[in-house]
């Protein structure tokens, strides 16, 4: 078999001498891997990587899939059925074999294991070192016989392979006694490799598919744009009258911005964007992003927001400045189908290869720990990037470590710049010192923007019942009380909606996403026009949910959920003094949990005679008591999955990338979710039902999804009030079940009433 018909990918109804031949593909990725790496001089790691990737496919076996799947051989065997071992052709294993035998003395052989790495996990993802079958050295074993195979064939394939690999620094391989880079090093490159191997056969598979991507405006263009739009934006500010909006907030707001002008220029490293809510942090930090980014060379800015409903506010304001077709939201809300963006954006989404990207927590540090294809495909992109981490407080302590030092790669090795933008920063470890405060005087503009204050009980003993706060929140015809719990949310309202029906607001993740953004809307609504509104929620509103209450009561919480509540009274300084804090002790204790240990690192806190919650130290203080109280954060499980045996004298380069990617959950996946009726869920149900799980149905679905605890989910289940919509998938089933007032009413039985 001669190499020029050898082939990679065919297409239907076309001749095989149209078909992309394998020495095209093998040095196109090669090519573009390399382009990609080299922005962490890695250029060559990478071109080896694609010209190894996909030799298996010069198996005879697989060149004979290819025919017969084109109707141009008539054999019955099994799709890639190997005639000489009876089993399928792995195509992925034979590179990941060769790569193992060149590079096979103590000297060269963790080469060998870092590309076995990449080409052995091209398709099925990284793999771990120790394990079973799937692991490293039993795929180099079991696909051995493959190679062999075909190691005559692939030799002409391999005349511009890069012998002579050097580690650059960013990998740290066998540098002490701890590799703590060397996983990301690896993932990047995996990330290079996938990634030109997409984009290489879709520019042979869908050629018109590939020429939408790039057609994104660029940083230098976007910044323009966006410097005119706020100027505009603040010119008309500046010509209103100060009743209607040049208040004292706004001008600090400016000085703010002009703040964050000032530090663009500085060098490339970690900085703190650390103002009070409703400073005006979201077009500040775009500010310093874009005006950094292009002074430095920067390719793109990376928002990284813990929630989605945070999410789509961001990217609605950055739309308005930066145009609605220059930001790329990813996160389980979008949707591909009927989504108003162009198709580009969904492409782009991808692999993040766009200027401006908003996503969620989950998304981005999920992603840097991950080993699947798909979800590593963007990391390359995050070299010479803006990363802008809103919210840094709600990074869960379990995670702490990994996530610092996943940013703490990003920086030092790969030329990023992250900005911590937040109310009330923690102190993350290893970084205090190196992360640059963009506002130089810090504590004067927290007293500059303080525009409430905040009240603690003289007592810390519970409340006897709910009865005494609903006392206190009937006097107030505007107000917002914030709970710990989903069930005192509930209680509370039903409650207060007995002696105050119009007007009485109840906000939880007990209602979906769609339901939460239409009662969001109102309440914004009768805030504007001076009605009564009180709203009993729970924490969902404490994080980006821009309102603006009188007056605010908080369930007794750590200290930085005070803080964040204390953000939606007088956000806008229109009250001619300052709003109304008031801190209470429930009736009921805090979920054990983390809740429970910062309600419990508060309560310490508030035993100090010295206590003050405008301290400018109180923060540091109360997250120290926290994290101290989280006990792990997860620097073991760091070590022992990805550093502990990256230098071992007998194995070097043994990482568990699978194991830890499985393993690395933001979020703890305890709940179980349930499509609701409300809305335009009714047709997208029945699509499921009737179409089967596409992509598009299930994200759009995402706005219709309510989270139960799984014994909740079983109850509902026996007792007939949800269902299966398809296999292992709830969907509501009884007509009651969703209230238009609480959401999924899980508190009471309803009488059944079928709706299908």
């Amino acid at each position: 078999m001669v190499t020029h018909s050898i082939y990679a990918h065919s297409l239907n109804n076309v001749s095989p001498d149209r078909w992309h031949r394998l020495n095209d593909h093998l040095n196109g990725v090669a090519e573009l891997a390399g382009e990609f790496a080299s922005a962490f001089d890695s250029a060559d790691w990478a071109r080896a990587a694609g010209l190894l990737h996909d030799l298996g496919k010069a198996h005879p076996a697989f060149q004979a899939y290819l025919r017969r799947v084109n109707g141009l051989d008539a054999s019955d065997r099994d799709d890639g059925e190997a005639p000489t071992t009876g089993s399928r052709i792995n195509h992925s294993g034979a590179g990941a074999v060769q790569a193992d035998r060149l590079w096979n003395t103590p000297a060269t052989s963790l080469i060998g294991r870092v590309l076995a790495y990449l080409v052995a996990g091209h398709h099925a993802g990284l793999p771990d070192w120790y394990g079973g079958c799937d692991a490293l050295p039993q795929r180099l074993r079991d696909e051995a016989t493959i190679f062999e195979e075909i190691s005559a064939v692939v030799a002409p394939f391999l005349e511009n392979l890069p012998r002579r690999l050097s580690f650059p620094a960013s990998a740290m391989a066998c540098r002490g006694a701890e590799a703590i880079a060397f996983h990301s090093w690896v993932r990047m490159l995996f990330s290079c490799l996938v990634d030109a191997d997409f984009l290489d056969t879709e520019g042979f598979m869908n050629p018109a598919q590939r020429a939408l991507r790039h057609n994104l405006s660029d940083l230098k263009s976007l910044k323009r744009s966006f410097d005119a739009a706020l100027s505009d934006f603040l010119a008309r500010l500046s010509a209103r009258p100060e009743s209607e909006g040049v208040s004292p907030i706004n001008r600090v707001r400016a000085a703010i911005l002009e703040a964050c002008r000032r530090a663009a220029r500085r060098p490339p490293g970690f900085f703190r964007l650390a103002v009070p809510t409703g400073g005006g942090k979201t077009l500040s930090g775009t500010a310093f992003a874009l005006d950094h980014a292009v002074y430095h060379g920067l390719r793109r800015i990376i928002y990284v927001i813990p929630y989605t409903s945070i999410i789509e506010q961001t990217a609605q304001v950055l739309r308005g400045f930066l145009g609605e077709a220059n930001v790329v939201e990813h996160h389980s809300n979008v949707l591909l189908e009927g989504h108003p963006v162009r198709p580009e954006l969904a492409l782009a989404a991808e692999n993040w290869d766009a200027p401006v990207i908003v996503t969620t927590n989950v998304q981005f540090f999920e992603s840097l720990y991950a080993a699947s294809p798909s979800r590593c495909r963007k990391l390359h992109n995050l070299v010479r990037s803006v990363i802008i981490l809103d919210e840094a407080q709600l990074l869960p302590p379990r995670w702490l470590v990994p996530c610092v030092e996943a940013l703490n790669r990003l920086v030092k090795d790969y030329h990023a710049t992250v900005v911590f933008s937040t109310a009330t920063q923690p102190p993350l470890p290893g970084l205090e010192s190196q992360t640059q405060a963009i506002i130089e005087d810090e504590s004067t503009l927290y007293e500059n923007l303080r525009r409430a204050d905040i009240q603690f009980p003289a007592s810390l003993e519970p409340l006897p019942d709910w009865q005494p706060l609903v006392d206190r929140l009937q006097q107030h015809p505007q107000v917002l009380c914030i709970v710990n719990r989903r069930r005192d949310c509930y209680e509370l309202y039903q409650q207060l909606s007995q002696i105050h029906p119009e007007g009485t607001i109840h906000l939880s993740a007990l209602m979906c996403g769609a339901h939460r953004s239409q009662v969001i809307a109102q309440i914004r609504a009768a805030l504007a026009e001076g009605r009564p509104v009180r709203v009993i929620s729970t924490q969902l509103v404490e994080a980006g949910v821009d309102l603006d209450f009188p007056v605010v009561y908080r369930a007794l919480a750590g200290l930085d959920s005070i803080q964040q509540a204390a953000g939606r009274c007088n956000r806008e300084g229109r009250l001619p003094g300052r709003g109304q804090v008031r801190v209470f002790v429930p009736p009921t204790a805090s979920p054990p949990g983390l809740l429970r240990k910062g309600e419990d690192a508060t309560r310490e806190l508030l035993s100090d005679p010295a206590f003050s919650p405008d301290d400018p130290q109180i923060m540091t203080r109360f997250f120290a008591r926290w994290y101290d109280r989280a006990n792990d954060l997860g620097q073991s499980w760091w070590h022992e999955h990805l550093v502990k045996n990256v230098n071992d004298r007998q194995v070097p380069g043994a990482v568990q990338f699978r194991a830890a990617a499985r393993e690395f959950r933001l979020i703890d996946q305890d709940t179980v979710p349930i499509i609701v009726q409300y809305d335009g869920s009714h047709g997208l149900l029945e699509r499921l039902r009737y179409g089967g799980p596409s992509r598009e149905c299930l994200r759009a679905l995402q706005r219709y999804v309510v989270n139960v605890h799984p014994q909740t989910a079983r109850q509902l289940q026996e007792q007939g009030l949800v269902g299966e919509a398809i296999r292992g998938m709830l969907m509501q089933v009884d007509s009651t079940l969703y209230d238009s007032n609480i959401g999924l009413n899980i508190w009471r039985q309803p009488t059944k009433q079928m709706i299908w």
